[in-house]
């Protein structure tokens, strides 16, 4: 019966008729009257065969169709009680429709030409073809919703003719108590005050009862076309709890009261900051707070300043474009450096390892926690690639050290190594993806992390010790701080003063960005335990041929927005080449912001760095990048440096838009 369905389908002769009416036209014209009455007669005689042959074949394309498929129930079409729409797949012309599917649709007979997609725009029919028995998505038709279910027939002509037989479930009111249940769902959101202590001290009772009302009538103000629940939990922290419904208009809003905030001040001139932590998604109010907790830790590590958003799989980040101010607390540094040793001493080993390629900083953080480590009296080994890494000098000075002759060691000796008992210390990351070996870090269950860059969506989750400060300029300034709880002076090595102070010097652009009091006075404490400043500058030298290919970068950038610089390399280079020409672009007047890509294998490497406004960690995050608002890089996989300049440019023009 298949063979059939070629000879069903074949196109109307409509455009026979036309042709021949035009000839009588064409004869009344030339006077023929007669001849004209003749051909109109025989066109009025062959268009009544025309018409009942279409009759007859759409009956027979019925009863085909009802034969073939259970899509149809059995009986006459127009009693179905489903509107039931035949397409022929490809083209998408309709070759029939029953009549509850013209009633709903506006279809008719007459509409000869039309296709599905005219009838229904966006439809598509790869789903049949593709084995499914159900549209994606709900379809609109007037006023109603329907979901679509459907079957493939297949012809065995030679023309190979498939059609698929659609069928339309009128489901508008449960769509509808669908719709109003998403938008009913409870979001849970923490509103935190960040600077509160520094806002507050020493003010009078008075004076901070008037900067505590200005943050209530602006958080209020702002909460008030949400309709939901504010209360105050304690001095600096707010719970928000409204629904969904409202929450796009938040997100369109980009959550002005970031901004509202800075115009509160203290007596002192201090602008007050905000961060939101919002939850949603979550199938209890418990899950929804959860998240919320999630998104306000986040925040925080991140800088403050800015409103973060966790579903059940994912973060969203709004502002956070102000430069972070330093709310760090030497109480922390203490604490974390005692629950640290403490942690080294029940420990049988203990596995250092920073970021991939790894730089000073991370090879000096290493180096921080290895001097923890022989304080101790534990075994220790640092995880890093001696071939692969930006720090060569270092680590041959390093190795003829007798206290650290066999400390470096591989991925695969790692992993032969540890055992139960063994800890891990990662340093200079708090990505998963980017540590020195991803294996090791999911075989050892203690883990510590010591990093000094905005936390990103994905994070090594739950460590035993965790000092994460992004408002530090490096983490050799942090382990160095652990140092000065932990260890006497004379604890440690020159080596190992020399190597925190090469870290600091590298992330600090030698003392000239994101440097506090704090970075000098660890700076300071390095510089009396024998770290030469002059050692270190030339850790960070170049050879001749270095020299010229870093300037040869920065001759090949080209500016965009009139103060952002890029250079698109399309020849691989060397990781301390491309963060050092980054560098070298800052020092051009008029340029704020420079990026630098090259190709390396599989892989587009972008080095980013600014003085200006321009945040680069939050440009590359949509990249799969990470660092800080003045130093950030990324690794992009499987492109190619013209797409990777074409994303970096539309991420660019995303952060300014925003």
């Amino acid at each position: 019966m298949n063979k059939k369905l070629g000879r069903l389908l074949r196109p109307g002769q409509g455009w026979y008729f036309a042709v021949t009416a035009l000839f009588v036209v064409l004869a009344l014209i030339a006077g023929e009257y007669v001849l004209a009455a003749v051909e109109a007669g025989i066109v009025l005689i062959a268009y009544g065969i025309y018409r009942i042959q279409r009759t007859n074949r759409r009956t027979a394309l019925a009863a085909y169709i009802r034969a073939n498929t259970a899509a149809i129930p059995e009986g006459r079409s127009t009693e179905n009680p489903f509107p039931v729409l035949v397409v022929r797949l490809g083209d998408g012309s309709i070759v029939y429709t029953n009549d509850a599917f013209c009633r709903i649709s506006g279809y008719h007979e007459g509409m000869m030409e039309t296709t599905v997609r005219d009838l229904l725009p966006g439809f598509t029919t790869g789903w049949l073809t593709g084995g499914k028995s159900e549209y994606p998505y709900d379809v609109k038709l007037g006023s109603r919703r329907f979901r679509v279910h459907g079957s493939l027939l297949r012809g065995d002509d030679s023309l190979q003719t498939m059609l698929g037989v659609l069928y339309f479930s009128d489901l508008t009111e449960m769509y509808q108590i669908r719709d109003e249940y998403i938008r009913s769902r409870p979001v849970v959101s923490i509103i935190l005050i960040d600077n509160y202590d520094e806002l507050t001290k020493n003010l009078s009772e008075g004076a901070i009862s008037a900067l505590n009302a200005k943050l209530n009538d602006a958080i209020t103000l702002w909460t008030e076309p949400y309709h939901g629940l504010l209360r105050r939990l304690e001095k600096n922290r707010f719970l928000f709890v409204f629904e969904k419904r409202d929450m796009d208009s938040a997100m369109e809003d980009k959550f002005s009261i970031l901004e509202q905030t800075h115009e509160i001040t203290s007596p002192s001139g201090l602008a007050a900051s905000l961060s939101i932590g919002i939850g949603v998604d979550g199938a209890t109010f418990e899950e929804c707070y959860d998240f919320a907790a999630l998104s306000i830790e986040m925040a925080l590590s991140r800088g403050g300043d800015q409103a973060v958003v966790k579903d059940r799989y994912n973060f969203s980040f709004y502002g956070g474009r102000t430069k972070e101010s330093d709310h760090r607390s030497k109480v922390r540094s203490r604490v974390t450096a005692n629950s640290l040793m403490e942690l080294i001493g029940q420990s049988s080993q203990i596995f250092i390892m920073g970021h991939k390629n790894a730089d000073l900083d991370a090879v000096g953080a290493a180096m921080g926690i290895a001097c923890l480590c022989r304080k101790k009296g534990k075994k220790f080994s640092i995880v890093l690639d001696l071939e692969k890494n930006a720090s060569q000098r270092l680590i041959q000075e390093i190795c003829q050290v007798p206290e650290y002759a066999d400390a470096f060691i591989s991925e695969e000796e790692a992993l032969l190594r540890c055992d139960n008992h063994s800890t891990l210390v990662v340093v200079d990351t708090n990505r998963p993806d980017q540590v020195e070996s991803r294996g090791l870090l999911e075989t050892i269950n203690k883990v510590c992390v010591v990093d000094h860059h905005r936390r990103a969506a994905d994070y090594i989750d739950s460590p035993v010790v965790n000092l994460h400060e992004p408002y530090a300029s490096s983490a050799s300034e942090l382990t160095t701080e652990l140092l000065q709880y932990a260890v006497e002076k004379s604890d440690v090595l020159p080596i190992e003063a020399k190597s925190l102070l090469a870290g600091i010097f590298l992330d600090t652009k030698s003392f000239h960005v994101r440097t506090g009091e704090r970075t000098f006075e660890a700076a300071a404490y390095l510089r009396q335990l024998g770290a030469e400043p002059v050692e270190v500058k030339k850790l960070l030298q170049n050879d001749f041929q270095d020299t010229v290919a870093k300037y040869q970068i920065i001759k090949s950038a080209r500016l965009y927005r009139d103060e952002i610089a890029i250079a698109a390399l399309n020849a691989a280079t060397s990781r301390v080449l491309a963060a050092q020409a980054a560098d070298e672009l800052l020092n051009i007047s008029g340029i704020s912001t420079s990026f630098v890509l090259y190709p390396d294998g599989d892989y587009v490497y972008i080095s980013a760095r600014s003085i200006g406004d321009t945040n680069v960690q939050m440009v590359l995050e949509p990249l799969g990048g990470g660092g800080n608002a003045a130093t950030a890089g990324a690794q992009m996989k499987n492109t190619t440096v013209k797409e990777a300049v074409d994303r970096l440019v539309t991420s660019i023009d995303q952060f300014y838009e925003n």
